[in-house]
């Protein structure tokens, strides 16, 4: 594998940790906290789009487990297509609407940071690493999650859905 598709991996990599981060947000900012009721599995698939404009089809697998007062999250995430995978770790904290958290992405060894606000089930979100950012926009509906990251650079974009297992 060359660099410049190891490169556009890790991009890939760094959109999906926001991305991670991003479902563990519900609906609502309501009740104790706004993980409430997140803990558990959801799946989904989607695809995702290169600077060459090829695109591939990913499976995704998230796992949450959300804290006592429902204000914090850790989150695993492993997703895949036919020619590679990955696996993210991140922590997400709320306060009043706004997200923060910092991820990792454990085969690269590459983190990041994480910033945003949520707004009645859509939530807008700023991923950063070195070298790199990335804009995501998740829109929950009940047991359903659609999200689209948008980046420049090697790794355009991904839109995928995912549901609730």
């Amino acid at each position: 594998m060359g660099f410049g598709t190891a490169m556009s991996r890790g991009l890939w990599a760094t959109s999906a940790a926001g991305f991670a981060m991003l479902l563990s947000v519900s609906a609502t900012c309501a009740g104790p906290g706004p993980f409430e009721g997140l803990g558990g599995v959801w799946t989904g698939r989607g695809t995702i789009q290169l600077e060459d404009g090829s695109t591939e089809k990913i499976r995704c697998k998230a796992t949450y487990a959300v804290s006592g007062d429902a204000q914090g999250l850790n989150q695993t995430l492993l997703c895949a297509s036919d020619s590679y995978k990955f696996e993210l770790k991140s922590n997400v904290l709320a306060r009043g609407g706004v997200l923060s958290g910092d991820w990792r992405e454990t085969s690269r060894n590459v983190g990041g940071t994480l910033e945003g606000r949520a707004d009645r089930g859509q939530f807008n979100v700023d991923v950063s690493a070195p070298a790199f950012t990335a804009k995501l926009k998740l829109t929950t509906n009940g047991n359903r999650q659609d999200v689209v990251i948008r980046s420049g650079g090697q790794f355009r974009g991904a839109d995928i859905s995912l549901s609730r297992s």
